[in-house]
């Protein structure tokens, strides 16, 4: 039985696609079949993600993700090709951008920060869920504090005047997660930049400051 055919009849079993499931069902079953993979070598696990991600369904893109992330400890600078052709080809929605983003790719930036110039080349791209992940990206090394060589203000300025709410809303995120750890930065770069941020991403990257630094910023 091949492993797309196990997990087939795994996700078949708890009524996917008919019914509605819930992204910690199909993870229970990432995991579960993971463990019964022969080979974890990380050549072969993303050779499997690729099978997966092929399948162009969201369950399956979800194990996909999961099992990217669960071999971080072989990553090496060359894996960045792989999950940059995984970017372009295979998200389209924000879901996808989120959660590749904020954990499998995510933590590639964290370990190899020197490629963050690659990253910056992806705020021009056509499709929206890419250049949001230009921003999605930088919040798990932020999270980790985490992120010297990276600039989450250069990627601001360059989403800064992007049309998609989406992609206002993904830089807005980053900032938001920046400020809990350089609450400073974010203040200032919002005082600069009130009149030119769309609101949506504004609100965003003000949502864990303090109430009375929230309220000044607003009256801006």
């Amino acid at each position: 039985m091949t492993i797309i055919t196990t997990i087939h009849q795994a996700l078949t079993d708890i009524g996917y696609p008919e019914q509605k499931v819930k992204t910690a069902q199909v993870r229970a079953i990432s995991a579960d079949v993971f463990k019964k993979l022969t080979n974890k070598n990380i050549d072969a696990v993303l050779a499997q993600c690729d099978a997966l991600l092929e399948q162009g369904d969201w369950a399956y893109g979800v194990i996909a993700y999961d099992w990217a992330f669960r071999v971080r400890k072989h990553y090496t600078p060359h894996t960045f090709t792989t999950f940059e052709r995984w970017l372009f080809t295979y998200v389209t929605d924000w879901n996808d951008c989120d959660d590749f983003c904020t954990h499998a790719f995510g933590e590639l930036l964290r370990q190899y920060q020197h490629l963050f110039d690659h990253v910056l080349k992806w705020a021009e791209h056509s499709n929206f869920a890419v250049r949001r992940a230009t921003a999605v990206i930088l919040i798990y090394p932020i999270n980790k504090n985490n992120y010297s060589q990276l600039d989450p203000l250069a990627v601001a300025d360059l989403l800064q005047n992007d049309k998609h709410d989406l992609v206002q809303k993904g830089y807005g995120w980053m900032l938001k997660v920046l400020s809990k750890h350089d609450p400073e930065t974010v203040i200032n770069y919002l005082t600069q930049h009130h009149s030119t941020m769309t609101r949506t991403a504004f609100r965003y990257a003000l949502e864990k400051l303090d109430k009375s630094t929230q309220q000044q910023l607003m009256a801006l």
